[in-house]
């Protein structure tokens, strides 16, 4: 069964749960920071994940939940492997040795990396607003970086994580896209949540071991991690990616930094400079420019739910909830 459908009546749904990810994505850099220093990245990985797996392994239950379709299995093991394990090691890995600024700078590659390869592998086209829009962006961030990063020294080896968080973000998201064709997308978060804890159970033993002696803040942040940045934020970020193509989504996580600035002036009470503001705005504008509406190509006869150019995916059957 095809779990896609079109685009208008849904594109604001999808922007909604677009928005909804990109804030609480945003908000999940800073309990990071906060959780970091108490916990060993790979720990602070499975902690989160496990709390994730937990919760939406309750609904699941509830809902009465099915498996997925097999053809979508290589999609969900493929991202949870990516995006759920090795992207969360890395970056909190790659944020203990490199300034938040050089590691916001570095991972958002990801998004340039997504459009490349959804542009690619899964047939999207290059729409000239997106590329336009997330070279915008790009830059964008790149000044909230450089304005945060204090202009200190970061170790080869941070930069290099960060990289490598960049790439299986890029990757995890180029691979759920097709496992949405045929499983709802609570189906993919679930069974990609697991697949991620699976892969970081080898830090088991570390995390029995730090969890006692971590203060309170920091396991109360680790298990924000899991309920929110993790269990809801992939969650709506499933369903509205079901809902638009890979490329134009992967450019509204251009707005995290932005939200990030304003979240720590109101969390952390770190008041921006004018610097930061400015490219936080541009961020915010390139991504208005990547969701503009372009010009729409019919897709092929016989190829449901491929997206061609701007266009989002063709096929009328509606998606599970």
């Amino acid at each position: 069964m095809d779990y896609e459908i079109g685009t208008s009546r849904t594109d604001r749904r999808a922007v909604a749960a677009a928005s909804a990810t990109v804030v609480l994505w945003a908000s999940a850099f800073v309990s990071i920071r906060a959780a970091t220093e108490h916990f060993h990245p790979g720990v602070l990985a499975l902690g989160r994940l496990l709390t994730a797996s937990t919760v939406l392994g309750i609904v699941f239950l509830l809902k009465g939940g099915t498996l997925p379709d097999r053809r979508a299995w290589p999609g969900i093991l493929v991202s949870g492997v990516l995006w759920f394990g090795t992207y969360m090691v890395a970056l909190n890995w790659g944020e203990q040795q490199v300034d938040a600024g050089t590691a916001a700078m570095v991972v958002n590659v990801g998004p340039v990396l997504i459009a490349l390869l959804s542009g690619w592998l899964l047939k999207e086209g290059f729409p000239p607003l997106l590329l336009v829009g997330m070279g915008v962006s790009f830059l964008g961030a790149a000044v909230v970086g450089w304005s945060m990063s204090g202009h200190g020294s970061s170790s080869v080896r941070g930069v290099l994580l960060c990289l490598l968080a960049a790439v299986t973000y890029a990757g995890g998201v180029v691979a759920q896209k097709p496992a949405l064709r045929y499983a709802n997308p609570l189906q993919v978060t679930i069974f990609g949540c697991f697949t991620g804890t699976i892969a970081c159970l080898p830090f088991s033993g570390l995390l029995l071991e730090e969890l006692p002696k971590a203060p309170l803040s920091a396991t109360l942040n680790l298990v924000y991690l899991g309920l929110f940045p993790t269990a809801l934020a992939f969650s709506t970020w499933a369903y509205a990616l079901a809902r638009t193509s890979a490329g134009k989504l992967g450019a509204t996580t251009y707005a995290v930094p932005a939200v990030v600035v304003l979240i720590s002036w109101v969390a952390l009470a770190e008041v921006p400079g004018w610097l930061t503001l400015l490219g936080g705005v541009v961020c915010l504008a390139g991504v208005a420019v990547s969701r503009l509406p372009g010009r729409r190509k019919a897709a092929p006869e016989g190829t449901p739910g491929v997206v061609i150019g701007d266009s989002a995916p063709v096929s009328s059957s509606t998606a599970a909830d």
